[in-house]
């Protein structure tokens, strides 16, 4: 179970101080995956890092009772330098698995030939964004972390890979998925909550939060 209790966070922009979270409580028990609706620059990164343990609270506490993922998109840990081989062994020693099985997955999942042995540093952006979730896809957590689900991709083989995995994933784990559409949360949650302006609702259905997130956002 990931639980926040009374939890606040806010940033000073240098002219005023930005509220991402006032005085937050939820929880997001396991096997009950969870969609968040939030527009773009309410704070949906900084609210997914303080699940993972990322960033702090300013008051508050976050109770995290469960293996939970970095999140989708994270570069912390991998190293530009290193090739995509080392960066997965590397990685599975940190979380304790089978060095030889993370790098067979992660090499699958993302089909990039000899660019597999060359440094993380000379890929696209889209191809660190295959690689970082294929290896949030290949390590055992309870509870999956996405800001803006799918990764950007024009790699038809690869998305539907990720996806299906995914999905399969949603049977025995937990999905967190922050977005600023509803249509992307659809296929991996079913109950929902709205963050806007520092306030964090959450419903049984992603419709009653649809309902929500459109009054507040279209007036």
């Amino acid at each position: 179970m990931l639980e926040f209790e009374n939890v606040s966070k806010s940033f000073w922009t240098g002219t005023q101080r930005k509220v991402i979270l006032d005085r937050a409580s939820f929880k997001v028990e396991l096997g009950k995956s969870l969609g968040i609706l939030a527009p773009n620059g309410t704070g949906k990164t900084t609210l997914i890092n303080m699940m993972a343990g990322l960033e702090k609270p300013d008051e508050g506490e976050i109770r995290r009772n469960c293996n939970i993922s970095f999140p989708l998109g994270f570069m912390g840990g991998v190293v530009a330098k290193h090739t995509a081989r080392e960066n997965a062994r590397y990685i599975a020693r940190l979380y304790g698995l089978d060095p030889d099985y993370v790098e067979a997955f992660t090499r699958w999942m993302i089909d990039i030939k000899e660019y597999f042995d060359m440094p993380i540093a000379t890929y696209s952006a889209g191809m660190r964004s295959r690689f970082t979730f294929a290896l949030m896809l290949a390590l055992d957590f309870d509870m999956y972390l996405i800001d803006e689900g799918m990764p950007s991709s024009t790699d038809v083989s690869f998305n539907k890979k990720a996806g299906d995995i995914l999905r399969e994933r949603l049977s025995n784990t937990t999905v967190i998925i922050v977005s600023h559409q509803a249509k992307t949360l659809e296929k991996f949650a079913s109950s929902a909550g709205v963050l806007i302006n520092g306030k964090f609702t959450v419903f049984d259905t992603l419709e009653e939060a649809k309902e929500l997130y459109d009054y507040q956002t279209q007036g």
